[in-house]
């Protein structure tokens, strides 16, 4: 087996679009790849994908369900957040620290979902800076974190 040299990508703002392309490349997918396994086809099979990754246009929910599923990521990673619950923060910061990987947020609080969510997240940042889980192994939890608030969905 080869051994690979991982780039990661990098994320220029929080915008949905931006975190749908910076999955895309984390998966070594191309917007062909994507295009292909939503169903579009046609000489400008990527534009859709172009649009929602530039911010030109937002996906629709199902749309989001299956780009979730083709990217294999918790959708609420990747939807448009408007910061009405306590999960959207929380799924924004995981985004942020991609931004700014040297942040680091720690909250104390009387809520129980809040600080769940700083436990885990710190046991992990824990992990990744004793090289217990790579980049990319610490990332893939991240993608795939539930707030436990969206687990009663």
């Amino acid at each position: 087996m080869r051994n690979r040299i991982y780039l990661r990508p990098d994320l220029y703002d929080l915008s949905q679009g931006s975190r749908i392309k910076f999955v895309r490349i984390f998966r070594h997918l191309t917007q062909d790849n994507v295009s292909d396994d939503l169903g579009i086809t046609g000489e400008n099979k990527r534009r859709t994908l172009t649009r929602y990754e530039q911010g030109e246009r937002n996906p629709s929910k199902s749309r989001l369900q299956e780009l979730s599923n083709i990217l294999l990521v918790n959708d609420n990673l990747i939807k448009q957040y408007e910061f009405k619950s306590t999960s959207d923060i929380l799924y924004f910061l995981l985004w942020l620290e991609e931004m700014f990987p040297k942040m680091r947020i720690d909250l104390n609080t009387d809520d129980e979902t809040i600080n769940s969510f700083f436990d885990e997240w710190n046991t992990m940042r824990d992990k990744k800076q004793k090289m217990i889980v790579n980049y990319e192994e610490y990332f893939e939890w991240k993608i795939n974190y539930k707030v436990k608030e969206d687990s009663n969905e």
